[in-house]
């Protein structure tokens, strides 16, 4: 399991219509569990801990701006 297969199955899925829209449905995304049987019904092994490292890859890589806006749409206001 590493974060190949999951890069390598993120390339799939935007070349799958079905797949990607999907994984882009913002009214109903998929949770984790569902994330991982799609990528191992597509053929990939991809864990958990692919995605949460892919997740810190992804956040590693933005400026503090950025990272301060993440941050912060966590949290409703009033939580901060």
């Amino acid at each position: 399991m590493s974060l190949d297969q999951l890069d390598a199955f993120l390339v799939h899925a935007g070349q799958d219509p079905d797949l990607r829209e999907r994984l882009h449905d913002h009214q109903d995304p998929p949770e984790l569990e569902e994330f991982l049987v799609l990528a191992h019904q597509a053929g990939y092994a991809v864990a958990a801990e692919d995605v949460i490292a892919a997740q810190e890859r992804a956040e590693a890589a933005l400026s503090d701006d950025d990272r301060t806006l993440v941050v912060a749409s966590r949290f409703p206001r009033g939580q901060r």
